[in-house]
């Protein structure tokens, strides 16, 4: 007869070793791995364009990696950027060091979610100061395809949202009235008194560990009405790791 102590440590077993085969550990990367994607580019209800980049590892450390982006077709040379050791984008904010964007947090485990949030002064012309939060969470494995095959994926959702202080501006147009005595400029000056803004951001990747990074991620962001104003989307065309 089997113990009830067995049958429990043997269903405490099995549940460790699915949560185990279902978990993936951060990718060892190497100088010379190669990934090309297709990038495409929505702005608005009508504007498009696409890329095909090609990305290569320089070199990693404890805390980086380093890697070119070459576009397809590009008359100037590839730009060399810098990452955190899962991907994540760090870049400087109002004079410190700052991850913008952690797609991937290993291990990656169904179900598993983090925070990314930030604060920016004078990001851009419209907006004096912008705050970012977005809220990550590994959904699970989902099949996925893309130009480089099909893959057996680990989908990570987030959603966001960002808040921004807009700046003073001021719009001049300018219009000519002609007459029997002559032409005549006219300049009119409109100005935008400072107000706030939000909007929404939607994120989904899909990571495929043997691949060593995402198949595919997608990109959205919201305007103050709900209105999508853009879209990125990248999807793999071709990898290529160096010997493991």
């Amino acid at each position: 007869m089997i113990s009830a102590k067995l049958v429990v440590a043997s269903l405490a077993l099995s549940m460790t070793l699915i949560a185990a085969a279902q978990s993936a550990d951060a990718p060892v990367v190497k100088s010379g791995d190669q990934w090309t994607y297709q990038n495409t580019v929505e702005t608005g209800p009508s504007g498009w364009k696409q890329s095909h980049d090609t990305i290569t590892v320089v070199r990693t450390t404890s805390s980086s990696i380093y890697y070119t982006v070459q576009a397809k077709g590009a008359p100037t040379g590839p730009v060399e950027v810098i990452a955190g050791t899962d991907w994540s984008r760090i870049r400087n904010v109002d004079g410190k060091e700052t991850t913008v964007n952690r797609s991937l947090a290993f291990p990656l485990q169904p179900g598993k979610t983090w925070d990314v949030s930030f604060t920016e002064h004078n990001p851009n012309k419209a907006h004096t100061v912008e705050q970012l939060d977005t809220h990550y969470k590994v959904i699970g494995y989902e099949t996925v395809e893309v130009p480089a095959g099909k893959f057996n994926a680990i989908k990570i959702e987030a959603e966001g949202q960002w808040n921004a202080e807009l700046a003073p501006m001021s719009n001049v147009t300018q219009a000519a009235n002609t007459s029997a005595g002559g032409t005549t400029m006219v300049t009119q000056v409109q100005r935008t008194q400072p107000g706030k803004a939000t909007g929404r951001t939607y994120k989904a990747m899909w990571y495929v560990p043997e691949v060593g990074r995402w198949v595919k991620s997608i990109e959205e962001y919201y305007n103050s009405g709900g209105v999508r104003s853009q879209r990125f989307t990248a999807e793999l065309e071709s990898y290529q790791l160096t010997a493991r």
